[in-house]
């Protein structure tokens, strides 16, 4: 990820119909893959606190898009939209702001064909009103913004399959993270900008603002992240059932999992199994481990006598281009607490960050599942620290 395509953050009318194209064709492959696994896309997947209902999400990315562009929302507030919705009850369905989560399951939403007319028809109109825009940051912002928050529900289709057991489309199961080199990379340290400046040209996240100066002490960090061999040490020598290695609030979640492994992971005879999308694989030793909490990664850092970086750390690191240092395999667990940047202030989609700063943990980089235009060494990514299912891992520090 070290080397990408053109980013949607710098996109231009051309660039980004193409690829709002692509991004909807891939949301409704995504989305088919539960019909074609025989499910009744909306009442029949089971409830789950971490996944929302297939067809509600296929329509909530089309609402979101409709919202901004062709609405011209000012901001997520319901009284911001400058026209009506193209389905009359969209707003009683698909605003995750207004609809609670639970509340998703029982919705009297349109047929599957009903949605996917929807999705089209916005994305026609949505393409349309591109084609007349100027190339200017202002104007393409709404489309910007509806790009990436498809490819973030995208992301979100691919690990709510593996969640279920269910079959991804082949050449999306087939992207497994790389190997990187072993070994570790010392950092001489120094200020750096963390976050984008105030000046930065395209497309800039609310809680990216704004650059400001961080001192980053000299440090040494993994160049690959942690394997699942190296893993493997941990849970053998007795990881899972030694509290020493475990914080308060992982001690708690550990005992509400009563877990002895990572998620998916279970022996099998003298050896490990894993699930990839409701198929049993033999554990890859030289793989990054995936699917741990920040419980977990926080653990094996005690075992080894490690740490996690902090994402002033991570961000250094990133950007220093060290050619050993690869990223973009897997989404990162990081040190760092989601907060606000100094003179934070919500932009347009004003549920993004706000909502969730101090109880979500910062994640950076980006994974096999992430489409490349959205790979960011700035990007801040952020979940509960109880999260698994997200297709994350980690890399450790060294304490001096």
């Amino acid at each position: 990820m070290n080397s990408i395509t053109t980013s949607f953050r710098y996109a231009r009318t051309q660039q980004l119909a193409e690829a709002l194209t692509a991004a909807r064709h891939y949301t409704l492959a995504l989305f088919d893959c539960f019909a074609q696994a025989g499910y009744d896309v909306n009442a029949n997947v089971p409830y789950l606190s971490i996944v929302n209902p297939p067809l509600w999400e296929l329509g909530h990315t089309a609402w979101f898009a409709e919202w901004f562009v062709l609405r011209e929302a000012l901001s997520s507030h319901p009284a911001d939209a400058q026209r009506p919705s193209l389905l009359s009850k969209g707003d009683d369905w698909f605003d995750s702001a207004s609809v609670p989560h639970r509340s998703r399951w029982n919705l009297d939403l349109p047929t599957p064909g009903g949605v996917k007319t929807y999705c089209h028809e916005v994305l026609d109109r949505v393409l349309d009103k591109l084609s007349r825009e100027p190339n200017t940051d202002e104007a393409l912002y709404p489309y910007r913004l509806a790009l990436a928050h498809e490819d973030m529900h995208g992301e979100a289709f691919l690990y709510t399959l593996q969640t279920l057991g269910l079959q991804a489309p082949p050449h999306l199961a087939g992207r497994e993270p790389l190997v990187a080199a072993p070994g570790e990379i010392g950092f001489p340290g120094g200020t750096i900008q963390l976050g984008c400046g105030v000046d930065a040209n395209g497309f800039v996240f609310d809680n990216e603002k704004f650059a400001h100066p961080v001192h980053v002490a000299p440090f040494r960090m993994d160049g690959a992240l942690v394997t699942n061999a190296q893993y493997l040490d941990f849970v053998a020598d007795g990881g899972y059932d030694n509290r020493q290695f475990w914080s308060d609030a992982g001690a708690a979640w550990l005992m509400r999992q009563e877990r002895s492994a990572p998620r998916y992971w279970q022996r099998d005879g003298g050896e490990w199994i894993t699930a990839r999308f409701g198929q049993a694989t033999t554990l890859a030793p030289h793989e990054p481990v995936r699917h741990v909490s920040l419980y977990e990664a926080q653990a094996y850092c005690a075992w080894a006598n490690r740490r996690l970086p902090t994402e002033a750390e991570w961000e250094y690191a990133a950007l220093s281009g060290h050619p050993a240092l690869r990223w973009g395999q897997l989404w990162e667990w990081t040190a760092s607490p989601f907060e606000p940047y100094p003179g934070f202030a919500p932009d347009r989609y004003r549920e993004y960050s706000q909502p969730w700063f101090g109880t979500h943990q910062v994640l950076r980089g980006a994974s096999f599942a992430t489409p490349a235009r959205f790979g960011s060494a700035k990007f801040r990514n952020f979940f509960k620290p109880e999260r698994d299912d997200l297709f994350c891992g980690f890399r450790t520090c060294a304490w001096k």
